[in-house]
């Protein structure tokens, strides 16, 4: 495929999209995660913010691939944008006095609504980059990598946002400024939406949802360890740790820790973002063949596991809040991002180039329901394992996925073969 002028300009304009979705998402993130931290749920209750998030993703991802070959995929671009904002305008409607019951029950119904939104987005603007690449010189590796790069740079900014927005404007007005902001890209992506899209066939069916392919089914396996190595860590265990040793209990402590805390996750999510956009001149993309990049996904899984055992042995050294600790934690993260990166570009490529035109938003879809797993089982581990064993329970089991996905990494075939539908 030639990189035409019609496909580089709707290429821009799903990224743009998906960045102001992706914008919102960090934001929203902090911002609940924070806000509900100072009410005083406990880690596990936070988790359960955003298991719905994750379960709505994993259905989502399992139909969008459908929706989107029968109905087109700016239907499915412009839906999840339109839901999210539903979802913040839902989100200034509770109430504080509510019993934390019913505040975890109603915020888990908002997040479930999110996390729809989110992989509606997602799933299309991955798809899109498949149909509109050029296929000459590492064009594919190098789309995706810029558009998943990119997005995780702003989504990093959407976790200082959050942070700052909490604390400057409270939580209300944050969400509400946010829906307001989305809602006006919103029509401006719908207004300039160049044509370069498929519309969707009628004669799409469900069942091709599920792929034969055996290299797409072990990506997406790997992919499920991969993201709850992140996860278990990444959604209540570390900001938690770390709102514990910075914030002094006082409100102007709290507003210091919450944009202490918003920094990190900002600059992790900016550095991971950063590093998956130069992804395939890190791995020399270009003039390597593919079989070579299936081989690579192993090396780079075993290559991160070292990370979060070495961390996991640190935490059991000193259990108690110190500064070497935490210096040490936020440099072994900040490698740990870096590698991760890698992995996640790498696996971002593979889905695509293992993936027929014909198809591709069905094998896209199904393997972000694996992704979606992954982070479902990294965000219910990551209030267990840290209400139950701390900090040192949550990176050791952030070791073992990684491991596990090393493992499933080692079953892709190196020479795939095309599948038939």
């Amino acid at each position: 495929m030639s990189e035409r002028p019609e496909g580089l300009s709707a290429y821009i304009a799903v990224t743009a999209a998906y960045w102001a979705f992706m914008l919102t998402d960090g934001a929203l993130r902090m911002l609940v995660l924070l806000h509900f931290h100072t009410l005083g749920f406990s880690p596990v209750q936070l988790a359960y913010l955003f298991v719905l998030y994750e379960v709505a993703g994993m259905v989502t991802n399992l139909t969008a691939g459908w929706i989107a070959a029968r109905f087109g995929l700016t239907s499915t671009l412009y839906a999840g944008l339109s839901i999210q904002v539903a979802a913040l305008l839902a989100l200034t409607q509770l109430d504080p006095n509510w019993t934390i019951a019913a505040s975890v029950a109603f915020v888990m119904c908002v997040q479930g609504a999110s996390g729809v939104a989110k992989d509606l987005s997602k799933m299309s603007s991955k798809s899109a980059v498949k149909l509109l690449a050029p296929a000459e010189g590492g064009g594919l590796f190098r789309w995706v990598a810029v558009l998943t790069g990119s997005k995780n740079a702003v989504k990093g900014l959407g976790f200082l946002l959050g942070a700052a927005l909490l604390a400057t404007l409270g939580f209300v007005w944050a969400v509400l400024v946010m829906a307001i902001v989305l809602a006006v890209i919103l029509v401006a992506v719908v207004l300039a939406m160049p044509s370069g899209l498929p519309r969707g066939r009628k004669g799409a069916k469900f069942s091709e949802v599920f792929s034969k392919s055996a290299n797409v089914n072990w990506l997406s396996a790997a992919r499920v360890f991969l993201f709850g190595a992140r996860d278990v860590w990444f959604v209540v265990g570390i900001p938690i740790y770390f709102y514990a040793v910075l914030s002094d209990g006082t409100e102007a402590g709290n507003r210091a820790a919450f944009f202490m805390i918003g920094t990190f996750m900002a600059l992790w999510i900016i550095l991971y973002g950063a590093v998956q956009a130069s992804a395939p001149r890190i791995l020399r993309a270009a003039i390597r063949p593919e079989g070579e990049l299936i081989r690579a996904a192993r090396g780079w899984a075993g290559a991160l596991f070292v990370v979060p055992a070495a961390l996991t042995g640190a935490t059991l050294i000193s259990p108690d809040p110190q500064t070497w600790l935490t210096v040490t934690l936020v440099i072994g993260l900040l490698v740990f991002g870096v590698v991760f990166a890698v992995n996640s570009s790498l696996h971002s490529y593979l889905i695509l180039a293992f993936t027929q035109s014909e198809r591709v938003t069905m094998d896209v879809g199904f393997y972000y329901m694996a992704n979606a797993g992954g982070r479902l089982i990294g965000t219910l581990f990551s209030g267990l394992t840290y209400q139950i064993g701390g900090l040192p329970l949550v990176l050791g089991t952030a070791a073992l996925m990684v491991a596990l996905a090393a493992l499933t990494s080692g079953k892709l075939d190196a020479t795939p073969q095309e599948v038939t539908t």
